[in-house]
């Protein structure tokens, strides 16, 4: 395992681990042929052989999807007790009325029946193309077969089935300790590679742990990992319809059940964090047509929120992203992206710096041009990451002082971006 130091703990990372990690989780992905292709999984089942509590947090988007209305409801029924998700990629069950709120309700019903738990105790999932009934029938026909195939080895599987134009697995798992010094897992996976703006993205996220919580507790750490990961995400713009952060927790691990006020709990939601932050970075890695992973730090701000809008808004502007792409120092375009954030700063005070495994440029000093090498800079922005770190200087804070500053991840924007979202549907 490979050791992960944050301050007064450490986190284990369990190679290859995933949802299937912590104690009492299994899961299984197969093809019911909801996609078109005759190859590739579409249904996914995840399930916890004993109940558990349970928290979401879903799109902010108006427009919302079958699955996330349905499990919406079944996470009130079931008061926070939801122990298993049924999802599907290819088709994204939205937008389409109430035949389509039918579907999900009977997508979790099915599951539940086969697995001998209440249908509020299922989550739904879909991704894919909007505005396309679901083909109920195809999921019906699959659901004994998924069922059956549950297995404690089943992450990989399960991954697969909900990745639409993902191109990379992403998931991870982490072990640590919690009183009484009982080791615990947490275990995720997660699709989502285009549609994917802060308040949430194109993504299915599904965590599991076997630590015991309150529901407080866990609803408080997953919002607050959210916040620090996912909502600092930024691929192309676009807030989805589909959007669902869900995790379970069946405290099977046998630890002290961890309230929202304690040693325990912080010890736990850092662990949360450390995991979405690890899974935000890798979508942004795997955004849709990016060759590139761009981390923009801002730092001396007045507060956390203002440097927080900075750097979402560097990460987010269409003409950073190319310059990127184009590995083209255009730092003007930062500075830009910052003026249209909201947030008051003092651009005569504004240094940027660009930093890669091949060194480090200053671009920019007390809002003008800084000398530098145009060769480095570009070399600099060849790699596959890099960082844009911007220093205010209007504020008492510093990058080490983590109210002052803040971080969001996003990728270049390529032409295959435009390959791949002008037919899309088609």
């Amino acid at each position: 395992m490979n050791a992960v130091t944050e301050p007064d703990c450490v986190f284990n990372t369990i190679p290859d681990g995933g949802i299937c990690a912590p104690k009492g989780f299994k899961a299984c992905g197969l093809r019911a042929g909801i996609k078109e292709s005759a190859k590739k999984r579409d249904l996914a089942l995840v399930y916890s052989e004993r109940p558990c509590t349970s928290a979401a947090v879903f799109t902010r988007n108006v427009v919302k999807a079958a699955n996330i209305i349905v499990t919406g409801e079944h996470l009130e029924k079931s008061g926070g007790r939801i122990r298993a998700l049924v999802a599907n990629s290819g088709n994204a069950n939205a937008c389409t009325g109430a035949r389509g709120l039918a579907a999900a309700r009977r997508m979790a019903a099915l599951a539940a029946m086969r697995l001998g738990i209440a249908p509020e105790e299922c989550a739904v999932a879909s991704t894919g193309v909007i505005g396309v009934p679901l083909p109920l029938d195809r999921v019906e026909a699959a659901m004994e077969a998924l069922a059956a195939g549950l297995r404690e080895d089943g992450a990989d599987e399960a991954l697969e089935a909900i990745m639409t134009t993902d191109t990379r697995k992403k998931q991870r798992a982490l072990e640590f300790a919690l009183p009484p010094g009982n080791p615990v897992r947490i275990g995720a996976m997660v699709k989502g590679s285009g549609m994917i703006h802060p308040n949430m993205a194109t993504m299915i996220a599904v965590i599991t742990t076997d630590a015991a919580l309150s529901a407080p507790a866990l609803d408080k750490a997953l919002r607050r990992a959210v916040n620090r990961s996912f909502n600092r995400l930024t691929v192309d713009g676009d807030t989805s319809t589909n959007d669902i952060a869900l995790v379970m927790a069946n405290g099977a691990a046998g630890n002290f059940p961890v309230e929202s006020e304690s040693p325990a709990y912080e010890i736990f939601a850092a662990a949360l964090e450390s995991l979405c932050v690890d899974l935000a970075r890798q979508m942004a890695r795997d955004g849709e047509g990016a060759t590139k992973l761009i981390t923009v730090t801002v730092s001396g701000a007045d507060s956390g929120e203002d440097a927080d809008a900075l750097a979402k808004s560097i990460a987010g502007s269409s003409l950073v992203k190319t310059a990127c792409f184009g590995a083209d120092a255009n730092w003007g375009r930062v500075l830009c992206a910052m003026g249209y954030s909201g947030r008051d700063f003092n651009p005569e005070t504004v240094n940027i710096r660009f930093r890669s495994k091949a060194g480090e440029v200053e671009v920019c000093r007390n809002g003008a041009q800084a000398v530098f090498s145009e060769a480095s800079a570009k070399k600099i922005l060849l790699e596959e990451e890099i960082e844009i770190i911007v220093e205010l200087g209007n504020g008492a804070g510093t990058a080490a002082n983590s109210a002052a500053a803040g971080t969001a991840w996003g990728c270049d924007l390529s032409c295959d971006y435009v390959k791949i979202n002008g037919d899309y549907r088609t």
